[in-house]
């Protein structure tokens, strides 16, 4: 018969061998399991990154699937100066804020070429911030070939890109500054037009309602795009540049058999109500472009008239009344 001792010591030993045996196999449980809820974990994430790339894929197949080959593409180029920082930043703000549908209209700011080293800098930031301008290979003028420059120089602007569709614009718009263009009525008056030889604008003189007899005011006149592309090609325009801009550009029409559908935007474009003039018209909401807004007042009286803050989102960030 052993001592109680060794009985003891022994039993103790297999004690402390029972209770690693019992934590091994409850380590080996535990990595199962933290494997498991590690392959879980990573299922689950694996899930979810792949739920948000469908999403964004989704929305923009959605997206590139709402643009239809359908919707006609309109170039407008607001003419301006190279200094007038204030006045694009400004537009930018007017254009930029519109949406349309049934068009895709693209807004430029034309001038010609710079001749100061702070244009050089401040007018290449816009670019690389904005893209929204075109410089012309000219010296800066009014009426003497700056809108033939823009108007011819645009076929070899954007003809290069053999991907682009043809044309690259259905129609091509030169607009004044201090026009304002609501860029929908635009689109919606220019849907159900031909596409091909239109001449389309404000009838100058301003009581006359016959596009056929005289031009198209400057304020904002719009040709197709085969025009664009005749304009390059013919020797017409190049003969007769100096004289006033709209004047001699239905001139070079006149001569080149051009424009044979022409259509006539009087009364939706019209200059600014005061002063008083055959050319004005008071505010109303069968409005393509309003012209002469030569003072922020009068800015912000026509912007308030067609109440294009409509809308903003109400936010904590902000309180105007």
């Amino acid at each position: 018969m052993k001592p109680n001792g060794v009985l003891d010591g022994r039993r103790f030993i297999a004690s402390c061998f029972a209770f690693i045996i019992f934590l091994c196999i409850l380590a080996f449980i535990n990595e199962i399991r933290f494997d498991s809820v590690l392959k879980l974990g990573q299922c689950a994430l694996s899930s979810t990154l792949y739920h948000n790339s469908s999403s964004q894929e989704s929305r923009h197949i959605s997206t590139t699937s709402s643009a239809s080959s359908d919707d006609i593409r309109i170039l407008i180029g607001i003419l301006t100066l190279p200094d007038h920082y204030h006045k694009r930043h400004f537009l930018r703000l007017i254009y930029g804020t519109q949406s349309t549908v049934g068009a895709r209209v693209d807004v430029k700011f034309v001038f010609c070429n710079l001749t100061k080293e702070d244009q050089k800098v401040l007018v290449a930031l816009e670019i690389m911030r904005y893209d929204d301008i075109i410089i012309l290979n000219c010296p800066e003028n009014m009426n003497k070939g700056k809108t033939y420059t823009y108007f011819s120089s645009l076929p070899d602007m954007l003809l290069n890109d053999t991907n682009a569709p043809y044309p690259p614009y259905h129609y091509v718009m030169k607009g004044d500054d201090d026009a304002y263009f609501r860029l929908q009525s635009l689109a919606d008056s220019l849907i159900p037009l031909p596409r091909q030889d239109l001449y389309y604008g404000y009838v100058i003189p301003c009581p006359s309602m016959d596009p056929f007899v005289h031009y198209m005011s400057g304020m904002g006149y719009l040709v197709s795009w085969d025009i664009v592309e005749w304009l390059k090609d013919s020797d017409i325009p190049k003969k007769h540049l100096q004289g006033p801009e709209d004047k001699v550009f239905g001139e070079w029409l006149r001569d080149g058999h051009r424009g044979k559908n022409r259509y006539n935007a009087k009364w939706s474009m019209y200059n600014y109500p005061e002063p008083p003039t055959r050319c004005t018209h008071e505010l109303w909401p069968d409005t393509i472009a309003v012209h002469l807004l030569k003072t922020q007042e009068k800015w912000i009286r026509t912007l308030n008239y067609f109440n294009v803050t409509r809308d903003l989102k109400p936010s904590k960030l902000y309180h105007i009344p």
